[in-house]
Formats: C-alpha cells, sequence, structure tokens
C-alpha cells in the first residue's frame, strides 16, 4: 500500500503558490521599469519643450563704433631768422657839392604827345557842323534867288526832292558833289549847279578846330 501524502507535504500546491507569487513580483518589477521609462523620456520632452532663453541671454547688442581720432595738428616751425648781416663794404656818398650862381640845372622838360595828324581825315559827325554862311534863313533866301525849275520837269509836272552829298573842307569849299537820291526831269542837275555856286561855307570843329566833313543836303523842287 502506498502511503498517503500529508497536506503540508504536497508540493504540488505550493509550486503553484510559488509561481503566482513570482508572476506578481515580476509584474511589479515591469512595471516600475515602464514607469522609469516614461519618467525619463518625459523629463526629456520637458527639457526638450523648455523656453529657449538663451537668445536673450547670447545676444549682444549694437555698440557704435568711435570715430577715428583727428590727424595731428601739425604745428608751425618756426625758423629763427638771422640777424641781417653786417654790409662790410663802406659806400662813400660825396656830399661836399659846391653850387654856384654859374651852375647849371637841367630843367625836365615834359613833351606833349603829338596829335594824330586828321589833315586827310573826313568826319561824318563833328562837335559844330558845317553851314552855309548865315544859317538855314539865307540859304532859303539863296535858292529861291539862284535855283531854276528845269522847263522839262514843269512840262512833265515833276515834283520831288533831291538829296546831295558833298565834302566842306577846312577852308569852307565845297568838293566831290553827289547826287544819292534823284528827281529826273533836269532837277538833279540843277541843284548840284546851285550847290556849286553857292558861297564858301563855314567849315565844321572838332575840338575847335577846322575839319573835313561830309555832309547830306536836300533841294526841294515843288511846282506852284
Amino acid at each position: 500500500m502506498e502511503a498517503k501524502k500529508t497536506p503540508q507535504a504536497d508540493v504540488n500546491k505550493k509550486s503553484t503558490m510559488f509561481i503566482m507569487v513570482g508572476l506578481i513580483v515580476s509584474l511589479g518589477i515591469t512595471l516600475m521599469a515602464f514607469e522609469y521609462k516614461q519618467y525619463d523620456e518625459g523629463e526629456l520632452m520637458d527639457l526638450g519643450m523648455a523656453d529657449d532663453d538663451f537668445e536673450e541671454l547670447t545676444e549682444i547688442p549694437p555698440t557704435e563704433q568711435p570715430p577715428p581720432p583727428p590727424p595731428p595738428v601739425k604745428q608751425p616751425q618756426i625758423i629763427e631768422i638771422p640777424d641781417e648781416e653786417e654790409i662790410e663794404e663802406e659806400i662813400e656818398i660825396d656830399l661836399d657839392v659846391e653850387i654856384t650862381e654859374e651852375t647849371e640845372v637841367e630843367e625836365i622838360v615834359f613833351e606833349e604827345e603829338p596829335e594824330e595828324e586828321e589833315a586827310d581825315k573826313v568826319f561824318l559827325v563833328v562837335e559844330e557842323d558845317a553851314a552855309f554862311p548865315g544859317g538855314q534863313g539865307e540859304w532859303n533866301k539863296f535858292l529861291r534867288k539862284n535855283l531854276k525849275y528845269p522847263r522839262q520837269a514843269k512840262r512833265m509836272g515833276i515834283e520831288g526832292n533831291v538829296y546831295l552829298s558833298f565834302i566842306v573842307d577846312r577852308t569852307g569849299s565845297i568838293s566831290d558833289i553827289q547826287v544819292i537820291r534823284e528827281v529826273g526831269g533836269g532837277c538833279d542837275e540843277e541843284a548840284v549847279r546851285v550847290l556849286k555856286a553857292s558861297p564858301k561855307w563855314t567849315p565844321g570843329k572838332q575840338r575847335g578846330k577846322a575839319v573835313i566833313q561830309r555832309m547830306t543836303l536836300r533841294i526841294v523842287f515843288r511846282l506852284k
């Protein structure tokens, strides 16, 4: 007969209990390890999400560069000039000059510059114009007495003004008579004839001296 084992000596029952205790312990260790890993990861995540204040700490405020120093000012150099050297040579000045009544002193004469010769110069404008003796009134009388109206001009009814150019020299003589505006019908030739027949004119003057002047004269022909 086989002997019966006591319940205390039943190893099978106790092994089941041991297995359960081992599972519980293993589960607890596993949970602790898992919690530790989560803790580490959470700390790392918190560090990664933390506010970044490094820029504020490392930011360097801009600073203004000071202007370069001005170049050194050169002080003027003072050069000493030695005193004028003494002239060793003696200059003799003879002041013992006897002046008697017979001594002649040369006079300094300032000669005036010779004026330009204006003998052949013909003036168009002068200070005093040449004129018929007695003035314009006497000239008009002379024309009424000596001027003859050409028959051809009367017959053709020609009227107008004849303009003459002529020269009055320093003596008042008239020369180089030219007709510068014609009328025709013999009036131009009659005007030249009357001017040639006139007495000497009073010459023109420039700076108080008689000069040669070229003049222009108008003689009017009108039918009554």
